[in-house]
């Protein structure tokens, strides 16, 4: 009888442990690193500098990591992975990359499977076509072909809008941005559609402004957040208590700047002042921490 007895506790102690797996900040303070999932295309959010990942998300993310550090009381080791757009959600429940710090936009679908930071970005999807291109909107399109990335709420939102709207549009899906955009510089496609930020980055840091240009108005909107493991509760309160003090102390407003109206390492500026809803959202998220 004692035998069963502690063998039923054993099981019971197991099965609350299942439950209950340790989170992502008891992982790091275990392995002593952090997993970054960035992305190489995505300016000015995260690309690669020198093979070196930059960019605002980064930024931000970097700033989580401190926090971590302070709390664990020691330094904390950053490894970079690569995400890409068609399977960095999946990358991130199972554990590749502890943080998504690239463009993920805020969908009802997603935080089924993830959990998000408070909002960093608001965009909206448009087209790219070459400068002396007719196509002034997405109607234009008709008969042609658009390139679009796979993994991306821009894919399903096209797929959508053909169909609702009896479109004859071909759509051409690329793996991540840096192929699908190559359809379009090689004449593949009509267009290529994606949230606007992202064509602008694309052409600041391309410096391809004299053969492309972005047009049509805003097919959609997107709400951006950096993403994290599910029901990670330390964590998400964590992340909430950074982007309250970084909002608070005006430093969130500082990274905006610097990568929306300062110039990218191509030295060209995308000149994107700061919306009136981001602002708003920063503003509340200031005044939580007062």
């Amino acid at each position: 009888m004692k035998r069963i007895v502690i063998w039923l506790a054993g099981l019971l102690l197991f099965s609350a442990n299942s439950a209950h797996p340790a989170g992502t900040i008891e992982k790091i303070n275990s392995t002593g690193t952090i997993y970054l999932g960035n992305q190489v295309s995505s300016a000015p959010f995260s690309f690669l500098d020198n093979s070196h990942p930059i960019g605002y998300s980064i930024d931000l993310c970097n700033s989580i990591v401190d926090e971590i550090s302070t709390e664990l009381g020691k330094p904390v080791r950053v490894e970079y992975r690569l995400a890409a757009p068609a399977d960095r959600f999946s990358g991130l429940v199972s554990g590749d990359f502890d943080l998504l710090c690239g463009t993920a936009t805020i969908t009802p679908e997603r935080q089924e499977r993830v959990g998000f930071s408070p909002t960093i970005f608001v965009a909206g999807a448009k087209l790219l076509v070459e400068q002396g291109s007719k196509v002034g909107n997405l109607r234009d399109l008709q008969g042609k072909r658009i390139a679009v990335t796979q993994g991306t709420t821009t894919l399903t939102l096209m797929r959508d809008l053909v169909e609702r709207q009896r479109l004859n549009i071909t759509l051409v899906v690329g793996n991540d941005p840096n192929k699908t955009v190559q359809f379009l510089l090689s004449g593949k496609v009509d267009a290529f559609v994606n949230d606007d930020v992202l064509l602008y980055g694309f052409l600041a840091n391309t410096s391809m402004g004299d053969k492309y240009r972005i047009v049509g108005d805003c097919l959609s909107y997107e709400s951006y957040g950096l993403a994290f493991r599910k029901d990670d509760y330390r964590l998400s309160d964590l992340i909430e208590r950074v982007f309250e003090k970084i909002a608070n102390s005006g430093e969130i407003r500082r990274l905006y700047e610097k990568w929306f109206l300062g110039p990218l390492p191509s030295g060209i500026s995308l000149n994107m002042p700061m919306g009136a809803e981001l602002t708003e959202r920063f503003r509340e998220l200031a005044l939580t921490n007062d």
